[in-house]
């Protein structure tokens, strides 16, 4: 029998069953949250910080993860839910909305397990943007089918590392609210690129069956005065790895030679205009750091970027491209039973 608890007094129930029951009981269902913060002009430091829910698992975790200087940024906290998972607190790290949709605080604790502390804030500079549900099955097994939103902020405050303390000045960064079944192991491709120009934020949301066929893309351009986003209705991708010399290299099977990334994004926004970007950029997140080397690790990761637009604008992005097995980006598969092309 489901139990009662705390948060079914709340009217947020979707399904006719109480929490934490969800659509799918399915171990990959989560309900996450997403921090990513870098300086505005130049390449610097990376903090990103996650918030995930696991309701199969009866378990709540967050990641530590970026880059500060040239060190790696790779820290896991769980802990256990028994009805509490609208406490967002684990172990030295606490996420306060103090105001939905507008500002949020995020604290990571000294302490033995904090890679870095920090007390930083995030404040809105654009409206939310809700991506429409996003989906893949491969035969009658799901694996993917997600909702999720964006939306770009400023951060400030200060962090820690190895004893040094540097301020937050309106930092850039985008955060990423997200709920439903997404199985890395078994993931062709996807790309996440949140785009900060002074203008405001364009960011797209792009998944790909292993032979390049289309399988969704959303995003949209958000505006810095809080203006009503405009959704992007068409993404091309012309990109590849860099190796640390500056020259094209292959990923191979699990991107021993990749430093870095570049080339060029094409946006058509609904209206029709069309924004081309050209980037380049290096690691902030490899995510082969992440586990222990395994055919199921997902590749690539968050690379941080310096981009430049068709109409002039200048500013920095984070990429996200990763997968399991992609003809382009990720050419030898790590994974197996993964969606069939194009289906």
């Amino acid at each position: 029998m489901a139990k009662f608890t705390a948060l079914d007094e709340r009217f947020a129930h979707q399904i006719p069953e109480p929490f934490p029951n969800v659509l799918h009981f399915h171990s990959d269902w989560r309900e996450s949250l997403f921090f990513i913060m870098h300086e505005r002009e130049k390449p610097g430091d990376v903090l990103i910080l996650t918030l995930a829910h696991f309701p199969s698992r009866q378990e709540m975790d967050s990641l530590q993860l970026g880059r500060v200087g040239d060190s790696p940024i790779m820290a896991r906290h769980v802990r256990k839910v028994d009805g509490d998972q609208d406490d967002f607190r684990v172990g030295p790290i606490t996420i306060d909305l103090i105001e939905p949709l507008k500002k949020i605080r995020l604290v990571a604790a000294a302490s033995e397990a904090t890679p870095v502390s920090f007390d930083v804030t995030f404040a809105a500079r654009t409206a939310p943007y809700q991506l429409r549900r996003g989906t893949m099955k491969a035969k009658h097994e799901i694996i993917w089918d997600q909702s999720h939103m964006f939306q770009s902020g400023i951060y400030n405050g200060s962090y820690t590392h190895d004893g040094k303390t540097t301020q937050i000045n309106n930092w850039w960064g985008q955060r990423d609210h997200s709920w439903g079944v997404r199985s890395h192991a078994r993931c062709p491709v996807w790309m996440w690129m949140p785009i900060q120009l002074e203008e405001g934020m364009l960011s797209v949301w792009h998944w790909e069956y292993p032979n390049g066929a289309r399988v969704y893309t959303d995003g949209c351009f958000a505006p810095a005065d809080g203006g009503e986003p405009t959704p992007v209705i068409d993404f091309q991708h012309d990109l590849h790895w860099l190796d640390a010399g500056g020259q094209s290299v292959s990923y191979e099977k699990f991107g021993d030679d990749v430093a870095g990334l570049a080339g060029t994004v094409n946006f058509t926004l609904q209206g029709g205009r069309k924004i081309t970007v050209e980037a380049n950029g290096r690691w902030a997140q490899r995510y082969s750091q992440l586990a222990n080397r395994a055919d199921n690790v997902l590749g690539g990761g968050l690379s941080e970027m310096q981009v430049r637009t068709s109409d002039g604008a200048i500013g920095t992005a984070i990429f996200e491209i990763t997968g399991q097995y992609h003809h382009r980006y990720f050419p030898i598969a790590r994974g197996a039973n993964f969606p069939p092309d194009g289906q």
